[in-house]
């Protein structure tokens, strides 16, 4: 008897699959979970690293009494984590959260009237001086004064007002290091160089900006959430963090 009840004990930690009340559980160290169910369930939608980090050390032992014991951090992209479970019985997976950055709609690889151009400047990139050398000859060029300069398809001249009644010729700067806005805010924005261009047009002046780094900030961000996240959420054991 006592040999026939450790077996069953035994037994019991072991992972299996049953049916109690018409519902497949699948157990894993004596813990039920439902077996092809919440697939269907909505992923809690954050925005920022924060609330992933808190919800994760708070919230998740509650909400997922029964759910797999062990998740995954998911670093899909510079702008989007999701937080999903190991495979189940199914070989399935269940999307607990998705995390998407809220960033501005900042517009590169195409030319902007000045006025757009500048406001875009001020507000959706962080401050450092090429930003100011960037704005400053986009805000005071001399209309139809842009000209290339040289025969590399970069240099440009234009003339820029540089006071009430001067004005003087200047070099148009390329490339220019600038961090515009476009991960979350809890890690560094990424620097990386564009080509900055301006041309005449009928009604003014435009401007662009086009990367120069072929998308290789992407990577860095990604790497640099990824190293965010394993910091905080350092001491789960739980929790694996995947980029």
């Amino acid at each position: 008897m006592i040999k026939e009840a450790l077996q069953y004990i035994i037994g019991l930690q072991q992972p299996r699959t049953e049916e109690i009340n018409g519902k497949r559980f699948y157990f894993s160290n004596g813990i039920p979970m439902p077996v092809g169910e919440c697939r269907g369930c909505e992923a809690i939608r954050l925005s920022t690293l924060t609330s992933l980090v808190d919800y994760i050390k708070e919230d998740m032992r509650a909400d997922f009494l029964y759910a797999a014991p062990k998740m995954i951090v998911h670093v899909v992209s510079e702008t989007n984590v999701r937080l999903i479970t190991q495979f189940n019985s199914d070989m399935d997976r269940w999307e607990v959260v998705d995390v998407n950055a809220r960033v501005p709609d900042v517009v590169l690889n195409k030319f902007l009237d000045q006025e757009p151009f500048i406001i875009q400047m001020q507000s959706m990139f962080i401050d450092s001086p090429d930003k100011a050398i960037v704005m400053q000859v986009a805000g005071n060029v001399e209309d139809r004064t842009v000209a290339n300069y040289g025969d590399d398809g970069i240099s440009q001249k234009a003339t820029i007002k540089t006071g009430l009644a001067n004005v003087e010729d200047v070099i148009v700067p390329n490339p220019v290091r600038l961090k515009p806005f476009r991960t979350f805010h809890e890690v560094e924005q990424q620097e990386i160089e564009f080509v900055f261009r301006m041309r005449n047009t009928q009604g003014g002046v435009s401007c662009a900006l086009f990367e120069a780094d072929g998308g290789a900030w992407k990577f860095r961000a990604v790497h640099e959430i990824a190293a965010y996240l394993k910091a905080e959420l350092e001491g789960m054991e739980n929790i694996s963090v995947l980029s």
